[in-house]
C-alpha cells in the first residue's frame, strides 16, 4: 500500500514543484536546473559508484562482510536513477542519497528492521561441495564409446510433403 503511496504522491509533488519554481524563475531556467542536476548527477553517481565498487571488491578480498558496501552501492544506484528522474524533489532526494551519512543512516535504519535468516561466505565447517566438474585423472579428453545404429531401413519415412502453399519464408 505504502508503494502506491509514493507512486501517486511522487508526481503530485514534482508537478506542484515545477510549478512553483517555475513560477518563480520562468520556464528556461527550471528547465536548465533540471538538465543541470541530471548531468551534476550522473557524474557523481558514477565517481561514487566506482569508489563503492572498490569497496566491495575490497571486502570481498579481506573476507570481510559485504553487506554494507553492497548496501551503499545499491542506494548509489538508486540514487542515480532518482537524479535522472526530472524533478526537483526526486534530484533532492537523489543528491541526499549521494551523501554518505544519509546512506549511513539509511543502512542502520534497515539493518534494524531486516533480519538476515543466514549468511555463507566462504568454505568453512560442515559438508564441503565439489567446486567444480571432476575429471578423473589419466588420458585427457579421450572418450572411449561403442554405439550401434538403431535405425532400420523399413523406420525410415519418406520425405515430407507440404499440405499448403509455400509462405516465401521457407522452401518447398
Amino acid at each position: 500500500m505504502w508503494l502506491f503511496a509514493a507512486f501517486l504522491a511522487v508526481p503530485i509533488i514534482e508537478i506542484a514543484l515545477f510549478i512553483q519554481v517555475g513560477g518563480l524563475i520562468g520556464l528556461w531556467p527550471t528547465l536548465a536546473i533540471v538538465v543541470l542536476t541530471a548531468v551534476l548527477g550522473t557524474y557523481l553517481v558514477r565517481s561514487q559508484g566506482v569508489q563503492a565498487l572498490n569497496n566491495v571488491r575490497r571486502s570481498f578480498s579481506d573476507l570481510n562482510d559485504p553487506t554494507e558496501p553492497l548496501a551503499h552501492g545499491a542506494m548509489i544506484l538508486v540514487a542515480g536513477v532518482l537524479l535522472l528522474t526530472p524533478g526537483f524533489f526526486t534530484d533532492a532526494v537523489g543528491f541526499a542519497l549521494l551523501t554518505p551519512p544519509v546512506r549511513v543512516a539509511v543502512f542502520n535504519y534497515l539493518r534494524k528492521h531486516i533480519k538476515v535468516q543466514r549468511f555463507e561466505m566462504g568454505r568453512g565447517p560442515g559438508p564441503q561441495r565439489p567446486q567444480g566438474p571432476r575429471r578423473p585423472a589419466g588420458r585427457g579428453d579421450v572418450i572411449d564409446g561403442d554405439y550401434e545404429d538403431v535405425t532400420a531401413a523399413e523406420d525410415v519415412l519418406p520425405p515430407k510433403q507440404p499440405t499448403h502453399p509455400g509462405s516465401g519464408w521457407t522452401k518447398h
